[in-house]
């Protein structure tokens, strides 16, 4: 299914299908700037640690132009209703080389609290551990409980360390089972 995968994200109402795929930077460039001018400026606080409203260049990063970066998008209509990006760098740590990702989610305001966000997090997760890294990197503002919550609920583990600006979270992340070049597929949230 090339790295496009279907999720059931549950919420009050109902199951509604939302499809996560990889960024086409070409295709995604304007509705990207669209999806992140739509969030709340307390959205945009929450992922980029200000209102800050991407201009080109943020853009283009956020849209996996950059080698090093898989960008992924939750759409639903046609319409993008979640981000997930994850920026991979080689850690030199005792003489071998750590593969470390550094990861953001984000999803439209009205979609949070329906699992978008959860499923998001697996697929970037998901193609991290294919592309062979073990570590997971995330800076999370210490008031966002939702993020922490999910953290802390999928990675009892997780290393967290307070910083001037909030909280810097590492997971060490288990080998993947198989040594796929992408993600299997994946089809329901639980």
């Amino acid at each position: 299914m090339n790295r496009t995968q279907a999720s059931r994200c549950g919420w009050p109402y109902g199951r509604a299908a939302v499809a996560i795929r990889q960024v086409h930077p070409e295709q995604d460039l304007p509705a990207l700037g669209d999806f992140f001018a739509g969030l709340s400026a307390h959205s945009r606080y929450l992922r980029f640690f200000g209102p800050v409203l991407p201009g080109a260049a943020l853009l283009r990063t956020l849209a996996g132009c950059a080698g090093n970066v898989d960008a992924l998008v939750a759409v639903r209509g046609g319409v993008i209703v979640g981000h997930a990006m994850a920026v991979d760098r080689t850690e030199p740590k005792d003489r071998r080389d750590t593969r470390v990702t550094d990861i953001g989610v984000v999803v439209d305001d009205a979609w949070q609290g329906r699992g978008v966000g959860a499923a998001l997090m697996r697929a970037i997760v998901t193609g991290a551990q294919a592309r062979g890294v073990s570590v997971l990197e995330m800076d999370v503002l210490d008031g966002n409980r939702q993020v922490l919550a999910m953290v802390t609920g999928h990675w009892p583990a997780a290393r967290v360390e307070h910083t001037p600006d909030g909280l810097a979270i590492r997971v060490r992340l288990p080998q993947a089972s198989v040594t796929a070049t992408a993600p299997a597929p994946y089809l329901a949230l639980g």
